[in-house]
């Protein structure tokens, strides 16, 4: 198997996204969870997503996944790499985008590595090196209230720079209205100074177009899905991949009982829990239950059991900020996330072993901690629910299984109904 592109994705959800954004633009596409083992059986396809969880994880165990990723991909033959993260860029000043980029840039040898995390499909638009989320500031969004990574400085060349060893430079739209040449020139330009990375301004789809086309010429960059459609319309249009237009894996019905885990504290996920509760039963578990020692999940695991038969439950760990914020007060941030995503996979778990097939999941974090527990390989990637949210077949472990896996801020108010729909 040689690959056109290779991707490292630092959270589940993440790579579902970007997995989905590259099918429907018409490269065949597979999504792994961790490096895949030599032995597993590997599909034809234009494009790699190897799914990591290391978006909130010390930055030092970051690096070295994502060095072996990169490794792993380009001895599949990928020219290019795209280090995939949020496209609200959620990072801490400690990294981890800066670090990996960092090492990622030493490793292939890149002189400069442009970086955007714009999609404007999904509200996320970058101006004179300031990441919008919709018509607000990132620091005036939701985003603020991150429970795990708050994020306080639209200015991602402020906010790169406190994270890696390089300086940052800003390519701004000016350029990028201008064509791929005038692109070319400004990277040239401060490469010559020095500068080792530049933030790209994307307002419009055409903008991911111009930056894919000058990306694809390098071998390393770093942004969001939206600098993965840019270099997915690049391959096609350059006749590097041939377009698989059609797009989407389907397969044979799988059937059986399903189910929704939510554990994200978005808006998005709070409105699309609030919308469910009127058509399917919900279970709320209790945090303070979980980070005491009560086995809430059992408790969860008894009440779903007896109404899977009936149709489909969603079990749901989210929380509004405020009771987000008072439960980290008393238990500590990283212990009441850990415990609380522990939780999640353990009810996903005995769910899968109770006869679920079909398992819709909410939350970055949450999604990874289910993924793991479930040691399910890699997925193909199929028909979208939502914007950046496809079906996932399983392959390996897990076969005859399908997933969602979503990110706390995508899809709309019917989201869980809407993917049970397609997932048959």
């Amino acid at each position: 198997m040689t690959l056109a592109l290779g991707c490292i994705a630092d959270d589940y959800t993440g790579a579902s996204d970007l997995a989905n954004t590259l099918t429907r633009a018409g490269l065949r596409t597979l999504q792994t969870i961790g490096i895949p083992a030599d032995d597993l059986a590997l599909p034809e396809v234009d494009a790699v997503v190897v799914s990591l969880k290391s978006r909130s994880i010390e930055a030092g165990l970051a690096v070295s996944r994502s060095r072996a990723a990169e490794t792993w991909l380009r001895g599949r033959g990928a020219s290019h790499v795209l280090f995939k993260i949020c496209s609200t860029f959620d990072s801490t000043d400690a990294g981890n985008i800066g670090p990996v980029m960092d090492a990622l840039r030493d490793d292939c040898g890149e002189g400069i590595v442009l970086v955007t995390p714009a999609f404007p499909e999904t509200g996320r638009t970058v101006y004179q090196g300031n990441l919008f989320v919709g018509a607000v500031p990132l620091n005036e969004s939701p985003l603020k209230d991150h429970p795990l990574n708050p994020m306080h400085d639209s200015s991602l060349v402020r906010v790169l720079a406190r994270q890696s060893r390089t300086q940052i430079g800003l390519v701004d739209l000016a350029a990028v209205t201008r064509g791929a040449d005038a692109v070319r020139a400004r990277l040239a330009e401060l490469a010559g100074k020095g500068i080792g990375a530049a933030i790209i301004d994307a307002v419009f789809d055409r903008d991911l177009e111009t930056i894919g086309l000058v990306a694809a010429e390098h071998r390393l960059s770093v942004g969001a899905s939206g600098i993965g459609l840019g270099l997915a319309r690049a391959l096609v249009s350059t006749g590097k991949v041939k377009s698989n237009a059609a797009g989407g894996e389907s397969g044979a019905a799988v059937g059986g009982p399903a189910a929704c885990l939510a554990g994200s504290c978005s808006q998005a996920t709070l409105k699309q829990i609030a919308s469910a509760e009127q058509v399917m039963p919900v279970f709320h578990l209790d945090p303070d239950r979980i980070l005491t020692g009560a086995d809430e999940a059992q408790r969860a695991l008894d009440w779903a059991r007896p109404r899977l038969a009936e149709g489909p439950v969603l079990i749901a760990s989210s929380s509004t900020p405020d009771q987000v914020a008072a439960l980290q007060a008393r238990h500590g941030r990283d212990a009441a996330g850990h415990a609380i995503e522990q939780a999640m996979a353990d009810i996903a778990e005995n769910l899968v072993k109770s006869g679920v097939r079909r398992l819709v999941v909410a939350g970055g974090e949450t999604s990874g901690a289910v993924v793991d527990r479930l040691r399910i390989p890699g997925f193909l990637v199929g028909v979208e629910i939502a914007a950046g949210v496809p079906v996932l077949r399983a392959v390996g472990a897990g076969g005859g299984m399908l997933l969602a896996l979503k990110s706390g801020n995508f899809g709309g108010p019917e989201f869980f109904s809407d993917a049970l729909r397609l997932m048959r």
